[in-house]
């Protein structure tokens, strides 16, 4: 009798197991705090669990062609899951645009950036903080909105340099650097600033930070994988990532 308790046990336990699954999901650091919310929700809607890393895009690439074991990329931006589709690593026709980023120029204390952003112009500040241009394309939109604005070589010899979004919204909020470019979504939360004060950067001063999902080869056949990537596109999903001050 113990015997036969014990096998209808296992059956039962392996059925439980086979129909969640845990996903591996590199995720790009400014996304941190909605892709923690969404993650919540699609566990308690699915059953599926999604096993979160952060960081900065370019990073998550050279981890990903060294063979990490992720699943999902969600990077901040388009050109990282255009190359890993084009060198074979994900699987095709699985990528989508999840959210287009929004730049902010941020302070922790009130009333240091104006509105318009007109600090970068009068250089009343001893320290910009922006992210690795190289890794982070945030970093690159923020070279770009100094470029546009002729503030580029003015403002070099300022630079505080993060490795990704999340160090340079650190070195912002710590007060190293008295501003920085950061997301918008670190920031804001329903449309209103946090704390300190900022500038919106208006959307036509850089390139649109087009943020790119891509299913990986190591996902193919995963459930939790697929599921997620679906998950990403409902309105649950979609009014979360408006929430935190993305474009859809």
């Amino acid at each position: 009798m113990q015997h036969h308790r014990f096998v209808v046990f296992l059956v039962g336990f392996f059925a439980g197991t086979a129909s969640a699954e845990e996903v591996q999901v590199a995720v790009a650091a400014n996304f941190t705090a909605p892709m923690q919310a969404i993650a919540a929700a699609f566990e308690k809607d699915t059953g599926h669990k999604a096993q979160l890393a952060f960081g900065s895009s370019g990073k998550f690439y050279a981890q990903i062609k060294n063979g990490a074991p992720f699943q999902v990329l969600l990077s901040a931006d388009d050109e990282t899951p255009a190359r890993l589709e084009q060198e074979g690593m994900t699987v095709s026709g699985k990528r989508f645009t999840y959210a287009i980023g929004r730049l902010a120029l941020w302070s922790a204390k009130e009333g240091v950036v104006d509105g318009k952003g007109e600090i970068l112009k009068r250089g009343g500040y001893a320290h910009l903080a922006i992210a690795n241009p190289k890794l982070a394309p945030y970093g690159l939109a923020a070279i770009e909105v100094l470029k546009k604005l002729g503030l580029l070589e003015a403002a070099q010899p300022k630079f505080v340099q993060g490795e990704n979004i999340a160090q340079t919204y650190q070195f912002v909020a710590s007060g190293n650097a008295e501003l920085g470019f950061v997301a918008l979504s670190q920031v804001t939360r329903g449309g209103k600033l946090v704390s300190g004060s900022a500038w919106m950067v208006p959307g036509n001063l850089h390139a649109p930070i087009r943020q790119d999902a891509v299913l990986l080869a190591n996902g193919k056949g995963n459930a939790a994988a697929g599921a997620l990537m679906a998950y990403l596109r409902n309105d649950k999903a979609k009014a979360v990532i408006r929430a935190y001050g993305y474009d859809i």
